[in-house]
């Protein structure tokens, strides 16, 4: 049974818990020091940071057993989705929104592990793609199973408050440019 949120226990919990939310104190600091403007800001973006780490901690925790980080995860489930489990290596680092080198990176990760393997591309030689292997698409079941289980079944939210959270950051995404709107 995977921890619950704030249960004290496991990735999720900090070496021991705190009496208060520091993040809040941060907060209250920031007031305090005549940056009231920029206080909220300043508790949502660290808010955030401290939730990633919290997430990424859990996730790392499943994929460990399979010698996965969560690029490469990313990576595979990516590659499971599409027709033919294979992408251009350009069309898989633009969809994962990372940089050219991560993709090669990851690429050569997992190929070494015997779960993907690189393929010219039929009609275009200046392309080469990812493709998906018998191999990647069975550790990826199992590495998905773990962490819908532990971590996205239980994000420590409700629905609703989980879809809010996500419709937010979306905003926040699009202001940024992460996609057209």
């Amino acid at each position: 049974m995977a921890p619950d949120v704030g249960d004290g226990r496991g990735p999720l919990a900090a070496t021991k818990a705190l009496a208060f939310d520091p993040i809040e104190e941060a907060r209250r600091q920031w007031v305090d020091h005549g940056w009231a403007d920029a206080a909220d800001g300043m508790a949502v973006v660290t808010s955030v940071m401290r939730a990633q780490q919290i997430y990424l901690a859990r996730i790392d925790a499943v994929l460990r057993p399979f010698d996965l980080t969560f690029a490469r995860f990313e990576l595979l489930t990516l590659l499971s989705f599409t027709r033919t489990g294979s992408l251009p290596l350009s069309k898989a680092g633009a969809r994962l929104q990372v940089h050219p080198a991560s993709i090669t990176n990851a690429v050569d990760r997992l190929e070494a592990q015997g779960f993907v393997r690189r393929t010219p591309h039929q009609t275009d030689r200046r392309t080469t793609l990812v493709e998906l292997l018998p191999e990647g698409r069975e550790v990826l079941a199992k590495a998905t199973a773990g962490i819908n289980e532990t971590v996205f079944a239980v994000p420590g939210l409700t629905v609703v408050e989980a879809r809010r959270l996500c419709a937010l950051l979306r905003k926040v995404r699009a202001a940024a440019g992460d996609f057209a709107t």
